[in-house]
């Protein structure tokens, strides 16, 4: 689905999409029509721009992504202000990317949220980290546990965290791209009983940041 209030951008973004092979289910030019059309149409993944005329395009991620079944959202906007960044994955967006990659790292960027991969424009994947880091330091609450993870599992969401596909990480640890993504599921399915902060605190104190600052 194809969500921009752009007519002619719209229908550029949808006969890209097409010609890729993709099935585009509907296309929006307004949030509230949006969040309306995709209950009908039942996407798997949702292209949205963040400016958007009734209904902003992070209020419109935040509904579908939370929608029964869950839309994948890919943010696709002219804007890589940190704000809008962390606005936007904080609602739910499974990647951000800005208008001005190539169609190639576009039609990529789709395939791999459909496949559930975290996917960033180079460089704002940094912005993210930045705020976990920051929201990792605020002082735990003793009410608040931390998830618990086998080391399969660490190990495979430190992967993803560094940006990997779930082919690259099935290569690297030597195991089937199904399994990957079962443990990826596995994973998200602990994590979503959990607060972001001791989610993030959970991965710094695995490593995960003084492994991504050595890559």
């Amino acid at each position: 689905m194809v969500v921009d209030d752009h007519p002619m951008w719209r229908e550029a973004v949808a006969r890209d999409l097409a010609e890729a092979g993709h099935d585009v289910v509907a296309t929006a030019g307004e949030g509230r029509a949006a969040v309306r059309i995709a209950a009908a149409a039942r996407p798997q993944v949702a292209v949205v721009d963040l400016q958007l005329p009734d209904l902003s395009g992070v209020e419109v991620t935040r509904r579908l992504a939370a929608g029964d079944p869950p839309v994948r959202v890919l943010v696709l906007s002219a804007s890589g202000e940190q704000q809008d960044v962390l606005e936007a994955v904080k609602a739910g967006a499974t990647g951000y990317l800005l208008k001005s990659a190539a169609r190639e790292e576009f039609l990529d960027a789709v395939r791999r949220t459909g496949e559930g991969d975290a996917v960033f424009t180079p460089g704002l994947a940094g912005l993210v980290l930045g705020e976990y880091r920051r929201l990792a330091a605020a002082p735990a609450r003793e009410d608040d546990d931390a998830p618990r993870l086998t080391d399969r599992e660490t190990e495979v969401l430190r992967l993803v965290a560094k940006g990997l596909t779930y082919k690259q990480i099935a290569q690297r640890l030597v195991l089937s791209h199904r399994t990957v993504q079962n443990h990826v599921q596995n994973t998200l399915g602990k994590l979503q009983l959990h607060n972001r902060v001791e989610l993030v605190r959970y991965a710094i104190e695995k490593g995960l940041d003084r492994e991504l600052d050595q890559e």
